[in-house]
């Protein structure tokens, strides 16, 4: 019964490392891929919980926040780059239930 959730524990920690060298590598087919599997491996551990597996659990969770924060600074940074070439501009806005929400306007590079 261990041998089959040290299974899915690896297949995360192995979808973990692929995530984290596709967003150094700005691989995006990589970073799909890895997500994926992480998704995966998350239903299978979400359906079985391996309490017995606390650390190794909490140390995947750790490496999961650090990808996220990877991702964050991406994001950040193509936000920059398009905002730069003036492709895109992010304006908060709130709903009539004041709701705050992003509006993204878009300029042409070129007119024809």
């Amino acid at each position: 019964m261990k041998l089959a959730v040290a299974d899915p524990l690896q297949q995360l920690s192995d979808a973990l490392d692929g995530e984290r060298q596709a967003l150094v590598e700005h691989d995006v087919q990589a970073l799909v891929a890895a997500t994926s599997l992480k998704l995966e491996a998350l239903r299978i551990l979400e359906a079985r919980p391996p309490l017995e597996h606390a650390e190794r659990l909490r140390e995947l969770a750790e490496r999961n926040r650090a990808n996220g924060a990877l991702l964050a600074r991406r994001r950040r940074e193509v936000s920059w780059a398009l905002r730069q070439l003036g492709r895109s501009e992010a304006s908060s806005a709130y709903d009539a239930k004041g709701q705050a929400h992003l509006l993204h306007t878009r300029k042409p590079l070129a007119v024809a």
